[in-house]
């Protein structure tokens, strides 16, 4: 398995195996704490080889900086099925989130697992700007 592109973005959509992205991110800049983020989506492209076909378990946890999860774990199921005339398959996996809460400024991360196995984090950085920055 190999993850050949992945992002957290403002919109995502797979389109006949066409991943589409929108306004992909890290840092979310805030006057307010806690900042509520209204719509994300976590868009990820993943290329299995042929021994891989079958069921995966995915899971997303994000978490801050002290690994302390801010919202429950995102957990579902990915079908991984390969044509016979082909050795590899791409799955394209979109997650939506609404109303993402972060509590306070600082370094957050999505944590991407799959089948129990941490594949990759993805850094969400949130800046205050101060009363003075206003």
């Amino acid at each position: 398995m190999k993850i050949e592109m992945s992002c957290i973005c403002d919109a995502a959509t797979d389109q006949g195996g066409k991943l589409n992205i929108l306004g992909a991110f890290d840092t979310l800049v805030t006057k307010e704490l806690p900042l509520v983020h209204s719509h994300c989506a976590c868009a990820f492209r993943i290329r299995f080889n042929r021994v891989e076909a079958g069921e995966h378990k995915v899971r997303i946890n994000i978490v801050n900086q002290d690994g302390k999860g801010i919202v429950p774990p995102i957990e579902g199921g990915l079908t991984v099925q390969i044509p016979e005339n082909q050795g590899t398959q791409v799955n394209n996996l979109i997650i939506n989130m609404q109303g993402l809460r972060f509590p306070e400024a600082g370094h957050y991360s999505l944590d991407l697992a799959i089948d129990g196995r941490h594949e990759l984090s993805l850094p969400i950085n949130i800046q205050w700007l101060s009363p003075i920055q206003k």
